[in-house]
């Protein structure tokens, strides 16, 4: 008989404040935006979708929309969403020329 495999659910895993800090910290790291979005709704219903709902004043519905697979969520919900999650945006110096999108210096 074959077994059966249900499916892998991240958010099962997110159980400590830390967890989240990483796996929303792995995606910013990844620059894609929509590895992004998607890891800030895995970590959001992870805290719990409603909750998240009730705190930054959006509708459950628009979180799971937004910041689902093929979400594409405005600056102002991403920023609601994280601030939920106990984080803030901000900008530090990029490692290196390469990293910051500026042209290397000649030799």
């Amino acid at each position: 008989m074959a077994e059966k495999i249900l499916p892998y659910d991240p958010a099962a895993s997110l159980t400590t404040p830390e967890a989240v800090e990483y796996f929303v910290n792995d995606a910013l790291e990844s620059g894609d935006a929509a590895y992004i979005a998607h890891a800030l709704g895995i970590a959001a219903r992870a805290k719990g979708m409603t909750k998240v709902a009730k705190e930054t004043g959006l509708a459950r519905e628009a979180l799971y929309r937004s910041f689902g697979e093929d979400g594409n969520p405005s600056l102002k919900s991403t920023i609601a969403v994280l601030k939920s999650l106990g984080f803030k945006l901000a900008v530090r110096p990029a490692a290196d020329a390469k990293d910051a999108g500026q042209p290397e210096a000649a030799e």
